[in-house]
């Protein structure tokens, strides 16, 4: 993990954090903060969306931060908060940010996002559908069981899966290859979102 890999890219991301939710009006995010992310392998990292989870001291959701990097080095935020949160739920979102040439700016996201406890581990689950007036463009989801981080755990996730963060980037190319070839028109890409959150 890496600090700079998050939010303005200062050496303190949960710094950030605090200060993004205080300027957007959030003070009631006092409990536990955790981070769904890609992590640095081998000394790379493309993380197409990150999930920071925004915790009350009673353990509900104050807000869920969606921190979407594309392909062009850029980063936009999607700021989650409202009586509508929760696990379970859909939440939505207007799409202004630009994470695909092959894809316009139009639409929005729906996203949801599960939690769940089994014999084998808590298990986590955020679903992304891109959606414009036609229905569904793109359904996406990022899974995974909680596990706490040590040597072993670490270790077992390294070598369960060796080329995570190349096979991410890899994958985006290949499916862009494969639209490519079926010619679906390229989109220039335009400038980002005047500003860096969009609630």
């Amino acid at each position: 993990f890496h600090d700079r890999d998050h939010g303005d890219g200062r050496e303190d991301a949960l710094a950030w954090l605090d200060e993004l939710l205080r300027a957007e009006g959030i003070h009631d995010a006092d409990g536990e903060v955790w981070l769904q992310t890609y992590p640095r392998v081998l000394g790379y990292v493309f993380k197409p969306v990150s999930f920071w989870y925004c915790e009350r001291a009673d353990g509900s959701l104050a807000a869920i931060l969606a921190e979407v990097n594309n392909t062009f080095g850029e980063r936009h935020c999607y700021l989650l908060a409202g009586e509508k949160l929760g696990y379970g739920r859909d939440l939505q979102a207007r799409k202004v940010f630009h994470v695909s040439p092959f894809s316009h700016i139009t639409g929005g996201y729906r996203f949801r996002f599960m939690r769940s406890n089994s014999p084998e581990g808590e298990r986590c689950v955020a679903r992304i559908d891109h959606e414009d007036a036609d229905g569904a463009l793109l359904q996406t989801s990022l899974s995974g069981r909680l596990a706490p981080l040590t040597r072993a755990s670490t270790r077992a996730a390294f070598f369960g899966v060796p080329m995570m963060s190349f096979g991410v980037i890899a994958r985006i190319h290949w499916q862009a290859l494969r639209v490519w070839l079926k010619r679906v028109p390229y989109v220039k890409k335009p400038a980002p979102p005047e500003t860096f959150v969009t609630r």
